[in-house]
């Protein structure tokens, strides 16, 4: 498994709709939540877009010097942003980051948001202007290694003699990740991305999805991986896991659901959609499958379900995923800080995945745990070990 955690720029906190708990989420703390996923051996980040948050790509880059492993899953915007300017920000970050770069694009599906940013598109001319916007970039990026141009004539976008004379350092560019559930999204994600993503839906309703968008990659002889966006509440024990998912919520008052619904449809997006459908706005429906509690969604955007549960419960939940042949994990918790060391300590150990002590690169032989009496030493196996 590939695990990534969040970088919260569009805020911090203890509490879901609620100022009491709040965190200061400013250059300070955002590098302390991407050095804590970068030592815990988390395998990137992840940066929201849009305009609640502070830029993605300014915020990206200056973290890249206070990190070593950390990836840096960042957004592109079709239709705010041109595609040549775009390969250019993505060839340069790349390489200064020494090919930590993961792109990730994203349509949108406020239109509001998008028409404060210039684009005025419906939801279909949004994904065609992506299909072109995505070729163009493909194409820039994967010529700059040979210093070859590229001429494109499309509905909406067009290019001449695009080149770059500094191409990245992945060949032959960085890895594209997409999400989305409407038709044209699925049939985006077959003919041009590397790595689909899907929001935490039930088990079920990821694997439909991901069979369809198999049916369409095979069709243009393509494979695709596969990624969840997940939100994640783990405790020592299922009670007290639950006890917190109700404690995230317990400052939301009804008249702020309703606001955050409201503002839900007006949306086109129908994985926004999809996620609303699974709790409708209401407290007593939000266990949407087993240890799947769409409580988050009640008032935040986009991925909006949390896995609740024990480190074993949550580990088994994940795994069950993976058997449908999920092997990214874009997972986050509040607030952030606190949270990717719990999940850390709690899950990774019961997850198949490279970890800090077996990678050589990252090998380190830094004290673990507290001495105790001047003389014992934590072991792994957390017996006491003495010193002599």
């Amino acid at each position: 498994m590939k695990v990534f955690w969040f970088l919260p720029t569009h805020g911090d906190g203890r509490y879901l709709g609620s100022a009491a708990g709040a965190r200061v989420v400013d250059y300070d703390y955002l590098k302390q939540v991407s050095v804590a996923a970068d030592t815990l051996g988390y395998e990137g980040v992840l940066l929201p877009t849009g305009r609640s948050c502070e830029d993605a790509w300014v915020v990206a880059s200056s973290l890249i010097g206070e990190t070593r492993r950390l990836k840096f899953l960042v957004a592109i915007r079709p239709g705010i942003t041109s595609p040549g300017l775009s390969a250019r920000m993505a060839a340069t970050f790349d390489r200064l980051s020494q090919g930590r770069l993961l792109v990730n694009v994203v349509t949108g599906g406020d239109a509001e948001e998008l028409e404060g940013d210039g684009l005025f598109a419906d939801h279909k001319k949004r994904y065609a202007i992506t299909a072109e916007f995505l070729h163009i970039w493909r194409q820039t990026l994967s010529r700059s290694h040979d210093g070859g141009t590229l001429d494109f004539e499309g509905e909406h976008l067009r290019a001449k003699n695009a080149r770059l004379l500094f191409a990245p350092l992945q060949v032959p560019y960085p890895p594209i990740y997409f999400g989305g559930s409407s038709p044209e999204a699925l049939q985006l994600a077959a003919d041009q991305v590397d790595v689909y993503l899907t929001w935490g839906e039930p088990p079920s309703a990821v694997h439909e999805k991901l069979a369809d968008v198999r049916r369409r990659a095979a069709v243009r002889g393509r494979t695709l991986r596969f990624g969840i966006r997940l939100h994640v509440i783990v405790r020592e024990s299922n009670a007290a896991a639950w006890n917190a998912a109700d404690d995230l919520i317990s400052k939301i008052d009804e008249t702020t659901i309703a606001r955050a619904q409201a503002a839900f449809a007006r949306t086109d997006s129908e994985g926004q959609r999809r996620m609303t459908a699974l709790h409708s706005g209401r407290r007593d429906r939000l266990e949407v499958a087993p240890n799947l509690w769409a409580g988050v969604g009640l008032v935040r955007g986009g991925a909006g379900t949390a896995l609740v549960g024990d480190p074993a419960t949550v580990a088994a939940r994940l795994q069950e995923y993976a058997s449908l042949g999920i092997d990214t994990f874009v997972l986050s918790g509040y607030p952030h800080l606190d949270e990717a060391y719990r999940f850390a300590e709690l899950v990774f150990p019961l997850l198949p995945r490279i970890t800090l002590s077996e990678d050589p690169a990252t090998k380190r032989s830094s004290p673990t745990g507290e001495v105790m009496a001047n003389a014992f030493v934590p072991a792994a196996n957390f017996a006491l070990r003495e010193i002599r």
